[in-house]
């Protein structure tokens, strides 16, 4: 079987993916697109072709061709059901779709490169405004995300029980972005405990991008 994962070691997105492909077993090519080389490789005639919206990853699985870090989870749990990354009932499989929802259109989309190029950019903000700009959504976000989860009082260590879902794999990215930009996370005590739940496991730390073999 033939399956081809179009990754940067840095994209949140394509974290997700490689986590979730980790937990699931399920092993694939990996061809690195890198998003700052040249302009961003993304760009050029060939991946467009791949994927129009320029975007990281891209699955390519026996002829399926599959973009958006969400959607190729979801598709992965439809064909590959084994380790399935959802919950059985469907009220548990919401709330861990509200999760990654909330995480991977809410939160990642206002701070990936393609923002923040503008926003340095174009719109020429300096780079103190950048880093408030970076941490007030992340920490805004992760906060929301705190609440659900106090809320929710599902217990265990994960985002759901004590099975990883689809909510970590969108959680770890997160949590390891705003750590990268130094974002006070100190009102996410829950947030930062399934974190460190998750990077125990080997599916989470094989997935790092200090790991990958395009990591700079």
């Amino acid at each position: 079987m033939e399956r081809t994962l179009y990754t940067y070691f840095r994209s949140s997105a394509a974290y997700r993916v490689r986590i979730a492909m980790n937990l699931k077993g399920l092993e694939a090519k990996h061809t690195f697109v890198h998003l700052t080389r040249g302009g961003g490789e993304q760009f050029g005639e060939a991946y467009r072709a791949l994927n129009p919206q320029a975007l990281v990853p891209t699955l390519c699985d026996s002829g399926v061709r599959v973009s958006q870090s969400l959607a190729i989870m979801e598709y992965l749990d439809e064909v590959y059901p084994e380790t399935p990354l959802l919950p059985p009932m469907a009220a548990d499989r919401a709330f861990v779709r509200q999760l990654s929802l909330g995480i991977a259109c809410d939160i990642h989309p206002l701070n990936n490169l393609r923002v923040l190029k503008y926003l340095t950019g174009t719109l020429e903000v300096t780079e103190a405004q950048k880093s408030q700009w970076i941490s007030h959504w992340i920490a805004l976000g992760l906060e929301a995300v705190e609440a659900q989860l106090a809320q929710r009082k599902q217990g265990g260590v994960f985002c759901f029980g004590d099975t990883p879902t689809m909510a970590d794999c969108c959680l770890v990215p997160q949590v390891f972005s705003a750590q990268r930009f130094n974002v006070d996370l100190s009102s996410c005590p829950t947030v930062l405990s399934v974190f460190d739940a998750c990077e125990a496991l080997p599916a989470f730390a094989a997935a790092h991008p200090s790991r990958q073999p395009d990591a700079e």
